[in-house]
């Protein structure tokens, strides 16, 4: 058969869409190819048997990752556990209170807990914190527990310790274990009373390691410390720590690790206290606490004494240096508590207790010994310009 141009013209035609077919279904497949090699369980969500709810925001969080809705406020009902390889996700901005109906008994089981092996990220940023705080309409510190993480760092209480609240194991050999990350939150009227020897804190650390990221927490009127370190091995940066009836920094139990930039506000009984061990205050892992960059300012209300100084150096108290420490004029003249204990005394003077690169020395126990002229937080008894995200949000 003789081809007419017109022939021939078709053929080309269907040759061209052809090759346009094949390119587009090799398309189709490269595309469904990067999307199935994509889905791994590294870089997706896993999901979660947890049912969570906005309004009544408790249970145990047994698997997967849940992570929660920064357009919602959350209403925490009673504790929230995060179990081991179970991760808790809060995004910037996220608001979660407690029960506004909640009495004084009921307040002790409302808190956030995150098990050793499990993980939190507390994602928030300066201008979205992420904000933990009383439902109450006229709050006041104890309206519920606070934040508790667990860890599998070296603590000198045992491998296998209890958490004075919440009830979890804690503490291991790992000192670069991680339990997730804490950015940017503000968290306030913590401190529940939960027995008559226990009280929660605003955030507790329990023998959490340095793999666990701890920066810019805000606390405020919370019935007991408000940042406490149960041995562990985790670091931390900028803390304001405003009105807290007892310490409002406080580490124990062979904490070992580096604080820097520390406002305190507020002071109840210690600024800091630090210690090696309650019940045997030479047991090792010591404490090894560096704290530089620190202001402590008692605070103009009658009820704000610090009957326990700017530090209470208690049970052993480890090793302990303060680089820029700053203590203002409305704190006692009186520097240090001192626990009187052979542990105590052995490590003072051995040099273990230094103050702005000065050996302390029990006879000389005055503020005006240690601080001169330092910047402590960066402007002395004013809030430091680091701090500034706590005043705005």
């Amino acid at each position: 058969m003789i081809k007419t141009p017109n022939m021939f013209l078709c053929g080309v035609k269907n040759k061209q869409k052809n090759k346009q077919m094949k390119k587009s279904i090799l398309a189709i497949l490269a595309v469904a190819s990067i999307a199935f090699t994509s889905c791994n369980p590294d870089e997706t969500t896993a999901s979660s048997t947890f049912e969570l709810k906005v309004d009544d925001l408790k249970g145990s969080i047994n698997d997967g990752t849940v992570t929660l809705d920064p357009t919602k406020t959350y209403t925490l009902t009673g504790g929230l556990t995060v179990k081991s390889g179970a991760t808790l996700i809060i995004p910037a901005g996220t608001t979660i209170k407690s029960d506004p109906t909640a009495d004084t008994e009921k307040a002790k089981t409302i808190f956030i807990a995150v098990s050793r092996g499990a993980k939190i990220f507390v994602n928030g940023t300066a201008t979205k914190p992420v904000v933990m705080t009383s439902g109450k309409v006229s709050p006041t510190e104890g309206n519920w527990g606070g934040l508790i993480i667990c860890g599998d760092a070296k603590v000198n209480t045992g491998d296998n310790g209890t958490s004075e609240v919440g009830g979890l194991l804690y503490g291991g050999n790992n000192n670069a274990d991680s339990s997730g990350s804490i950015t940017y939150l503000k968290i306030s009227y913590t401190g529940s009373k939960f027995s008559d020897t226990k009280e929660y804190n605003g955030v507790s650390f329990f023998g959490v390691g340095s793999g666990t990221v701890v920066n810019n927490i805000y606390t405020y009127e919370s019935g007991d410390d408000a940042v406490e370190f149960f041995g562990g091995a985790v670091n931390a940066s900028n803390l304001v720590l405003i009105n807290s009836y007892d310490d409002s920094l406080d580490y124990a139990d062979g904490y070992i690790g580096t604080i820097t930039n520390v406002y305190i506000s507020g002071v109840s009984f210690g600024g800091i206290e630090g210690s090696n061990n309650g019940a045997n205050d030479i047991a090792t892992p010591m404490t090894d606490a560096k704290i530089s960059n620190i202001s402590i300012v008692k605070g103009t209300e009658a009820k704000f004494t610090a009957s326990e100084k700017a530090i209470n150096f208690k049970e052993g108290g480890g090793k302990q240096t303060y680089t820029n420490l700053y203590v203002h004029s409305d704190m006692p003249s009186i520097f240090a508590k001192l626990d009187s204990g052979t542990g105590a005394t052995a490590r003072i003077a051995a040099g273990d207790f230094k103050i702005n690169t000065i050996n302390f020395v029990t006879a000389n126990n005055t503020v005006a010994t240690y601080v001169a002229a330092q910047t402590g937080a960066g402007n002395g008894a004013t809030l430091p310009t680091w701090a500034d995200w706590t005043k705005n949000n």
